[in-house]
């Protein structure tokens, strides 16, 4: 594996932050399911890592809140047979989290209001639809 975890340029958590278990996994495998760890659990402090500056740490902490136990967040991965490809989906499972709770917030929305030719358009087309449904009545003589 390479240095670390990539999380997006000028962010990468080190190789050191993280950490690994391995358990028995439920689920597919055949005969080998009962013998072999293929079960991954990555585990990552976010309160006191050094990958993250402290903006992107707040913002973290705060929108990752539910997901923490006292600041770690932890992903596990046992869809796969084998142990290798469970801990590269733990992996990017562990990126697109830290990705989405450290990405910036969306811009406030600007209140715009309708054009008057648009308000105009609105209201004649809905004239045109009552005079369309009044036409459809029992015809008077």
């Amino acid at each position: 594996m390479d240095s670390g975890l990539t999380v997006r340029h000028g962010v990468v958590i080190p190789e050191s932050e993280l950490s690994w278990r391995f358990s028995r996994s439920s689920g597919p495998g055949g005969q080998s399911v009962n013998t072999t760890d293929s079960r991954v659990e990555l585990s990552y402090d976010v309160a006191s890592t050094t990958a993250l500056s402290d903006v992107l740490r707040a913002r973290a902490l705060e929108r990752l809140g539910s997901r923490l136990v006292d600041g770690v967040l932890t992903v596990t991965a046992s869809e796969q047979r084998s142990q290798w490809r469970n801990r590269e989906a733990a992996r990017a499972r562990l990126a697109a989290l830290v990705l989405e709770a450290i990405a910036a917030p969306p811009r406030t929305r600007r209140p715009t209001r309708p054009s008057k030719g648009s308000v105009r358009r609105r209201l004649d087309a809905k004239k045109q639809r009552g005079q369309t449904k009044r036409l459809r009545g029992r015809p008077t003589d």
